[in-house]
């Protein structure tokens, strides 16, 4: 039985972990009760401790303190999402306690779970119970308890591990969501799974993936300087939808681009035709194109400059922490060039590109703060499973970060509204964080799983509406749930109507959306823009 760790054993724990939490990230986001769509637990905690492990496989002979800071460190640059942002907690408060030391026993490692608990509690503004909070919190109690009878640092472990798994199991009966569902919580089964994966390391199991030994670092990005601009085959990306005009196959026009270049995707149905395809000649490729009928959106762009961009050395590119020219400044999460242009014509200083299914780490939101040249940067989430990674930002810069609490990309815009580039920064924190109440989001998308969620009976590919954060309805027929949701509008005397249509959706299709809204809420001044949002098919915003 293992007596003590070093800084070696800490390094394949986390790898370990790393490994465990990967293999098992479907099965965690399985366990997500709301089958919308979303950044899940187990991408956010994958993503997040997979930056830890990256940066420590590159970490030579580390001892135990500077192996918990390279941890820790890039665990909190890369958090995502709630659950990955306490993960990175829970291992801040297991540095912070491992600092400067060589060696580490049951005592020490019990203590230091208690430091993690402790750093993640003081993070959530209302802690509830039946989540990885209380998961954590029982298992390092017990280790404590463990600890005073065998300070062997795997009994240990393995005494935290035993609780963990007791305390997972009670999280159904915890939450009134879960029991419903009967499934455990998601973000803590991910601790237990950390949890044992570090026992088996310490027992000399390391977990690895099958596609990277231990020595071999998981990339979360292309290194583009690893090939030469020469090596671009094909200089072009042209990207185009067709609306169908005549009977003309597609599988000709397939045939035809697939002689012009490489990475040839094309997609149709009865009314439009979509195209990816790399090309020395994007006019050839569009002019056979447009035989088919006319385009409704193209793409080009030359991939030969994107590399050349990409493999700019630091001192060619912007500085990282611009210079302040003015006091105040704002960043926004959103995803579509739509919302994007919504935004920048607010007043926003720099965009990043995230929300649903791709929630943007701190370390992404860091760099557009540090781009920003403002003393103080606010910071619009626009979504609630982004809101603690923001949060983390303010440590990591010079500049003063303001997080503005929006939920929802309309409570954002709404907020901006509200924004005043001469006020203080007291005055804009309190017109922004109250202008979040006075919208209300609708929004339409797609169930990703069957269901069975507060009564209603969801399959996989239903409509989905939701009010607010609750799920209004669900439906085959998506204009079921618009005529619902117009009908809610109406009966809350509401005044103004804004819908954003999703990059899924025509045109022509948002206007009868927008038609449907206008003649249920003949009193609402009814707005349609082009927001080109991913998974939801329909943002609405109602004040």
């Amino acid at each position: 039985m293992k007596e003590t760790v070093g800084g070696a054993d800490l390094r394949r724990m986390i790898i370990s972990a790393a490994a465990a939490i990967e293999i098992n990230k479907q099965a965690l986001n399985e366990l997500n009760v709301f089958p919308v769509p979303d950044g899940d637990t187990g991408t956010n905690m994958s993503m997040t401790i997979n930056a830890a492990a990256s940066d420590l496989r590159k970490a030579e002979d580390p001892d135990l303190g500077t192996a918990a800071k390279i941890a820790a460190s890039a665990m909190l640059r890369g958090a995502r999402g709630n659950s990955g942002v306490i993960l990175s907690l829970l291992f801040r408060g297991i540095s912070r306690k491992l600092k400067g030391l060589e060696y580490c026993d049951g005592v020490l490692w019990a203590a230091a779970l208690q430091e993690g608990v402790d750093a993640a509690y003081k993070a959530v503004m209302k802690p509830a119970e039946g989540t990885i909070l209380t998961v954590a919190r029982l298992a390092a109690a017990k280790a404590q308890d463990a600890a005073q009878e065998n300070n062997f640092i795997e009994f240990v472990q393995a005494a935290a591990i035993e609780e963990a798994k007791v305390a997972l199991a009670n999280t159904v009966n915890q939450n009134p969501v879960l029991k419903k569902a009967g499934v455990v919580d998601a973000g803590g089964k991910g601790w237990v799974t950390a949890l044992e994966a570090m026992l088996s390391s310490m027992q000399g199991e390391d977990v690895v993936l099958e596609s990277a030994g231990e020595g071999t670092a998981v990339k979360e990005a292309a290194d583009f300087s690893d090939f030469n601009t020469e090596d671009i085959t094909f200089t072009y990306c042209t990207e185009f939808i067709i609306d169908r005009e005549n009977d003309k196959d597609p599988e000709a026009l397939r045939a035809f681009l697939s002689q012009l270049g490489d990475s040839l995707v094309l997609v149709d149905d009865d009314e439009i035709i979509k195209v990816h395809v790399h090309t020395n000649d994007p006019g050839k490729a569009l002019s056979e194109a447009v035989t088919y009928g006319s385009f409704v959106t193209v793409k080009i762009e030359n991939m030969r400059l994107q590399h050349t961009e990409k493999v700019m050395t630091e001192s060619e590119k912007e500085p990282k922490i611009a210079e302040p020219e003015k006091a105040l400044g704002v960043v926004s999460v959103c995803a579509g060039p739509g919302l994007a242009d919504v935004f920048l014509n607010l007043g926003v200083d720099q965009i990043i590109s995230g929300g649903q299914t791709m929630n943007p780490s701190t370390q992404d939101i860091l760099e557009a703060v540090n781009k920003v040249p403002a003393e103080t940067v606010f910071v619009l989430p626009n979504n609630k499973n982004i809101i603690m990674a923001a949060e983390q930002v303010d440590a990591l810069t010079p500049k003063h970060v303001v997080v503005i609490p929006s939920k929802t990309v309309p409570q954002g815009v709404t907020a901006m509204l509200g924004f005043n580039p001469e006020g203080s920064v007291e005055e804009n924190t309190e017109a922004l964080t109250e202008a979040l109440g006075t919208v209300d989001t609708m929004q339409i998308t797609y169930a990703a799983r069957n269901s069975d969620f507060d009564g209603y009976d969801i399959h996989e590919g239903d409509y989905l509406a939701l009010y607010g954060s609750q799920l209004f309805g669900t439906s085959r027929d998506i204009k079921v749930l618009l005529k619902s949701l117009a009908e809610k509008v109406r009966d809350e005397g509401k005044e103004y109507v804004t819908i954003y249509y999703g990059e899924d959706v025509k045109e022509k299709h948002a206007q009868k959306a927008a038609d449907i809204f206008a003649d249920i809420c003949p009193n609402a001044d009814v707005n349609l823009l082009s927001g080109g949002q991913p998974v939801y098919y329909y943002l609405i915003s109602a004040e």
